[in-house]
């Protein structure tokens, strides 16, 4: 079943660790590419020195952060990875959690192709926020794209219920002393987890 408009409209902290375990599903014309979330990052607007919306900072870019929950903010970064996000909270509340690894189940061999890596190994087909948007073709024309009535990109339940580790966030120094929040949370063991 795919997760609803309440499953979203909840603190970022509780839905990035309530997605963990569930499945993303990217359709892609007929093919149909599904992916179990095994890592996250939270990230809460208004307080959060590390969030693009800290302190309600609203611009074209994190507009969509102050969108209903439910909706994705995809952004840039270092100039050619793209990082998908998901809104959470309510309505003018900028809270948002990173997807920052998958773990493919379905529809493996187009996550390859569209990688195309040298490596055997296949966690590194999807073990990082770049790495995933990549080999599921997010890219920013799916920023602002509504997960709760879209059928090109949502999440679906699983019956999982996976042991949890929390853990600080990654490559956010600049943050003070919000870099230290146990706001990244991962599937404990999952060889899909990023380095």
């Amino acid at each position: 079943m795919k997760l609803d408009l309440e499953f979203y409209s909840r603190d970022a902290v509780t839905v990035a660790q309530d997605l963990l375990g569930k499945l993303l599903v990217r359709r892609i014309g007929n093919n149909k590419v599904v992916s179990k979330i095994v890592e996250t990052e939270a990230y809460i607007g208004p307080e959060d020195k590390a969030c693009h919306a800290y302190q309600n900072k609203r611009t074209k870019r994190t507009e969509v952060m102050f969108w209903r929950a439910g909706y994705t903010y995809v952004y840039l970064i270092y100039g050619m990875y793209n990082c998908l996000n998901i809104v959470t909270a309510k309505k003018d509340k900028p809270e948002a959690v990173l997807i920052r690894a998958v773990e493919p189940v379905v529809g493996v061999e187009s996550i390859k192709k569209n990688r195309q890596i040298k490596s055997n190994k296949i966690e590194d087909l999807s073990n990082g926020p770049g790495k995933l948007c990549q080999g599921l073709e997010v890219d920013r024309e799916l920023n602002g794209y509504d997960l709760v009535t879209g059928d090109r990109l949502y999440i679906k339940d699983s019956k999982l219920s996976p042991k949890i580790i929390a853990d600080k966030r990654i490559n956010i120094d600049y943050a003070e002393e919000y870099k230290d929040k146990l706001w990244r949370f991962y599937i404990k063991d999952n060889l899909y987890v990023s380095k």
